[in-house]
């Protein structure tokens, strides 16, 4: 049997790749190929960014009314069909289909802020700064810029960026994971229903020849990340050095301290939500709680007893949990899990042969806890990505932030506890970018930005909120004199007046 073909989206419609290289799509859930994509060539590349390019000086100059209409336009027909959208992602990821929703909403929030663009991308008047003369700035757009999305968030990451890079009048070439592309195209295709003038938005499938040449194309101006560190290192380091503007966000290990005054029923939830939601396949998941003796022993019962109730299966189904993206990332996350025996720590819950309500070729690993992890042990410093949460005992709350300040990432952390005083201290004295009080995944509301701080971090600004509009406009200032007729003359001195 043939398999469908993913293909680009240029110029407001699909289009077959130049390449004729494509690679496989699955449902992680069955564990078979469902679908293949294209995988660009230099051809498909100069496409894609001529189109966006093409597009460019219609779109920067239509009025503010109007980009806004369509905007809004696209909330809604999103917010109406996003079961759709749901189903797409349940289908190519693997999450279950609440969890799908919920990406969405969170998505929905930055459309959402990008249909007030008007009031962020105003500039500033100074009258008569010097006699006759006023000074002020306008915010501009970029023109082409290219984001590059991971697959852990097929939906959600590409509008953090997508919306805002739009409203401020630039066009867009986006570049999703080959694991689950396809709802970058449906994302296009809604767009474009909302009325998007062709080649605004584009979508350009492939692997690292399309990111490599988004990195090098001379007309494409900035370049929008997220995934693991490496590569968000290697992409600033590349489109910086290609002359471009870089927002790279990477990877993490984000710890949870639990302070003796700690709810630890409320604590014990909050793992679970935040350690095992999605798989584990999100950057800001906790996978390092860090317990303040004596909790550790109360705490790990507390989860061990939640997670014997989960339910792993097909995301399509009523289940807690679905499968990993891949067999070959369920393979190594579930290798980690023999590193921790290895390394002394103790495997309080295998996830291995996990009992699922689904196809038993599905890419399955169940919840799994891992108890006196050791710091120099790889399941402590690597980032996992997936349903591994691993308990770290500490004698006091100075032990455990340093340790958390000790790790090479900053992307998120939260503290559980009672005592104000403690949760106000540790909001000053961690060296973390998006902080937790009592809240396990502290990910910001779009009016605020999203970004972490040392590993976690490569660029020049954080994502959405007025970071996101400040990133992609850039400023003109503009000095402007109007000549009274009853003076003038030549004066070659430096203006005095």
């Amino acid at each position: 049997m043939t398999l469908p073909v993913v293909t680009h989206w240029i110029d407001g419609a699909e289009r077959a790749s130049a390449s004729g290289r494509t690679a496989e799509v699955f449902d992680p859930a069955l564990g078979v190929a469902t679908k293949q994509v294209a995988l660009a060539d230099a051809a498909d590349i100069d496409a894609a960014v001529a189109s966006a390019q093409a597009a460019f000086p219609a779109w920067r100059d239509l009025s503010i009314t109007k980009r806004q209409q369509i905007i809004f336009r696209f909330r809604e027909l999103l917010n109406e069909r996003k079961g759709e959208l749901a189903l797409i992602l349940t289908s190519e990821h693997g999450k279950v289909v609440s969890d799908a929703l919920g990406e969405i909403a969170r998505g929905l929030e930055v459309v959402e802020l990008a249909t007030g663009f008007p009031h962020l991308i105003k500039g500033e008047y100074s009258e008569n700064v010097s006699t006759g003369v006023d000074v002020y700035s306008t915010k501009a757009p970029l023109g082409v810029v290219g984001i590059i999305s991971p697959f852990n968030f097929p939906a959600m990451v590409p509008m953090w960026f997508f919306p805002i890079a739009i409203a401020a009048g630039n066009t867009v070439v986006l570049k999703p994971s080959e694991k689950d592309p396809s709802a970058a195209n449906w994302l296009a295709a809604l767009f474009t229903e909302a009325g998007l003038p062709d080649g605004v938005f584009t979508v350009l499938h492939g692997d690292k020849v399309a990111v490599d040449g988004l990195l090098e194309h001379p007309d494409v101006k900035s370049i929008s990340f997220v995934g693991s560190t490496p590569i968000a290192k290697y992409i600033y380091e590349t489109a910086a050095r290609n002359g471009k503007r870089v927002q790279a966000l990477g990877g993490a290990k984000n710890h949870m301290l639990v302070l003796p005054d700690a709810d630890l029923e409320l604590a014990a939830d909050a793992a679970i939500n935040a350690g095992f939601g999605s798989a584990g396949e999100r950057c800001m998941a906790i996978s390092v709680l860090v317990a303040v003796e004596p909790v550790a022993d109360d705490l790990i019962e507390k989860i061990t007893s939640r997670m014997a109730g989960l339910t792993i299966g097909d995301g399509r189904r009523a289940c807690d949990m679905g499968p990993l993206v891949t067999e070959t990332h369920r393979d190594k996350v579930a290798s980690y899990i023999d590193i921790a025996a290895e390394d002394g720590a103790t495997v309080v819950v295998d996830g291995r042969g996990v009992t699922v309500d689904g196809d038993p070729n599905g890419f399955w690993l169940g919840p799994t806890l891992i108890d006196a992890v050791p710091t120099d042990s790889r399941v402590y410093t690597d980032e996992i990505f997936g349903p591994v949460l691993s308990i770290v005992r500490v004698t006091s709350y100075e032990e455990g932030v340093a340790l958390i300040n000790a790790s090479p990432y900053g992307n998120g952390t939260a503290i559980f506890t009672n005592d104000g005083g403690a949760a106000r201290r540790f909001q000053n004295e961690v060296e973390v970018g998006m902080v937790g009080i009592n809240v396990p995944i502290p990910v910001p509301v779009a009016y605020y930005s999203f970004g972490g701080f040392k590993d976690s971090a490569f660029g020049d600004s954080k994502a959405y909120g007025q970071q996101g509009f400040h990133f992609f406009t850039r400023e003109k200032a503009i000095t402007s004199r109007w000549l009274d007729p009853s003076h003038g003359g030549i004066n070659l001195g430096f203006p005095q007046s």
